[in-house]
């Protein structure tokens, strides 16, 4: 009983002894890989299996720094442009109040940029904020041309308010405020409103082909009637309404008496049954030289 009690006290481990042994021993060992084994899985790979793998990482480094830089769309504009993707061709239609270059200036197109990554809605809807633009389209022709077709505003006359000078179309909407010599031939409607009704007055003109080119503007009265502005400085006086025979009659008169090359200041036709006109000051003063002192005060009366 001692012997055996002996025994197992001897092969027993003290708590300091338990601390202090190696770890790993048992069935857990038994299980546990060599490192030999590990290596030799290793070995089995191909030779160039490391170069692949240094390359990749360096690939992605690399892309990831692009990224983080902002620099992506540059990089991938470079490459399409490369494979035969990039712009190399623009092919405009339809404009003729804007340039060209303006028109590019739009579309924002860089050097080295790709058809595919080109944002051809972007660029439509910039288009179609420039001033002259009515309708704007992009089409992308790969693999390298970019096709764009303008639909321009159709100018109609100039309208004055103030100092302020616009074209503007037949509807009186205002197209820009960029006036040059190119419009000199549109008619030039003043006062606020007339911009609206320049159509109405045009019309009338546009049946009087012999008086049309010698008007120079045309004044709105009181969102009434029109004044209109001869080249020589002659005001003529329309009515509201009957406009259309109240020009034949200033048409009929200027054929038959030279009215219109006279020296007189300005024409009142407002009344249907007469027209009533107004002498420039020297002929107002030869009028009354002639007459004896007996003239009115530069108007004379004519009927229609």
């Amino acid at each position: 009983m001692l012997s055996l009690g002996r025994k197992h006290k001897r092969n027993a481990l003290t708590p300091l002894e338990a601390e202090l042994a190696p770890r790993g021993r048992g069935v857990a060992r038994l299980h546990r890989q060599p490192v030999w084994r590990a290596a030799g899985r290793l070995a089995e790979l191909p030779q160039w299996t490391g170069s692949a793998a240094a390359l990749g990482f360096l690939t992605l480094t690399i892309g990831y720094g692009i990224v983080i830089g902002g620099h992506g769309r540059i990089v991938s504009d470079a490459l399409l442009s490369a494979a035969g993707f990039g712009i190399e061709a623009v092919k405009l239609s339809g404009q003729s109040e804007i340039n060209e270059f303006q028109i590019l200036e739009a579309l924002e197109i860089h050097e080295g940029s790709s058809l595919a990554l080109f944002d051809a809605d972007t660029a439509r809807e910039r288009l179609n904020q420039m001033a002259w633009v009515k309708n704007a389209s992009v089409m992308k022709l790969y693999p390298s041309t970019l096709q764009i077709r303008i639909e321009e505003k159709v100018p109609y006359a100039l309208w004055q308010r103030g100092d302020l000078v616009s074209i503007v179309n037949e509807s009186g909407e205002v197209i820009t405020d960029q006036v040059d010599g190119r419009y000199a031939n549109l008619l030039l409607v003043v006062n606020h409103g007339a911009q609206r009704r320049a159509a109405e007055i045009n019309t009338a003109l546009a049946k009087v082909p012999e008086l049309r080119p010698r008007v120079r503007a045309a004044f709105l009265i009181s969102e009434r009637r029109w004044d209109l502005q001869l080249e020589n400085g002659i005001s003529v006086r329309l009515p509201a309404e009957n406009v259309d025979a109240a020009l034949a009659d200033l048409v009929k008169m200027d054929e038959e008496s030279a009215l219109l090359s006279r020296d007189i200041v300005a024409i009142d036709m407002r009344l249907a049954d007469r027209v009533t006109v107004r002498l420039s000051p020297e002929a107002a003063e030869q009028r009354k030289v002639m007459t004896g002192g007996t003239g009115g005060a530069g108007w004379k009366e004519r009927d229609t």
